[in-house]
């Protein structure tokens, strides 16, 4: 599993005018159920992914197609981790 989190690199105003473009991007790779859950961070100054059923590098390429990654409204940093415990 992963943990994608993001930190944008722009002003909100600039974030939110490719924002829908964004969020089709992730619609796209959560009907592939690869992104389990995703949402800004608080304070609003980037976002968090979870994704599964993929590999580190896939995903890599995969954020390459992310608006925010094209654009550069925002920076990526993948952690991947073992799940141990979770709630049903």
């Amino acid at each position: 599993m992963f943990i994608i989190s993001l930190m944008y690199t722009v002003p909100l105003e600039k974030v939110d005018e490719v924002r829908n473009e964004h969020m089709h991007f992730l619609e796209k790779y959560y009907k592939k159920s690869i992104f389990l859950s995703s949402g800004p961070k608080i304070p609003r100054t980037g976002g968090i992914i979870l994704a599964d059923n993929t590999t580190k590098e896939e995903l890599e390429k995969i954020i390459q197609e992310d608006p925010f990654w094209k654009k550069q409204i925002a920076v990526y940093e993948i952690t991947e981790f073992t799940p141990t415990m979770s709630a049903n």
